[in-house]
């Protein structure tokens, strides 16, 4: 049987453990920011009807990619 990497239960940091997917949400929120200064910065923001329910969806986009695919819980 081949060595697997273990998968994380728990994210510790300073001695105190997180779940992942608050680790997925503080990356997917960053990568959103990122996104969302990208399109601000072509301009292509003005050519949605609710930026705030892009955004959101934006995030359950980058959380679904992030935690299936970085950070398997």
């Amino acid at each position: 049987m081949r060595d697997m990497l273990p998968i994380p239960t728990e994210v510790e940091i300073l001695g105190t453990y997180y779940p992942p997917i608050l680790l997925t949400l503080i990356l997917a929120a960053a990568a959103m920011v990122l996104t969302t200064w990208l399109l601000n910065r072509r301009r292509l923001f003005r050519y949605v009807f609710f930026p705030n329910l892009v955004m959101l969806a934006v995030v359950a986009i980058y959380t679904v990619i992030i935690g299936t695919f970085v950070i398997p819980s």
